[in-house]
């Protein structure tokens, strides 16, 4: 199956959240390029952007886990790689 880049924004709005949401991205740690966490104190909300380079399943799947969890809102959008060459 074809791979795609893609972009996963995480916003975690209950602190408890974090530790399962630690656990999932773990689990698909071969796929992760690199994520970046921000703490928004004055908000009270933890920011997670995660690049990672994956097949579209396995990019929905991880989308999916992550959006089940209760405190944690996730959006995705993925390119596809190929290029004009």
């Amino acid at each position: 199956m074809e791979e795609r880049v893609a972009i996963i924004g995480i916003f975690i709005h209950r602190p408890e959240a974090a530790v399962k949401v630690n656990e999932i991205l773990h689990t698909y740690a071969d796929v992760i390029v690199g994520r970046m966490g921000i703490p928004y104190r004055e908000k009270s909300i933890n920011i997670i952007s995660v690049i990672m380079n994956a097949t579209a399943n396995e990019i929905s799947s991880i989308a999916g886990k992550l959006g089940r969890l209760d405190g944690i809102t996730v959006k995705s959008m993925q390119a596809d790689l190929q290029t004009n060459q």
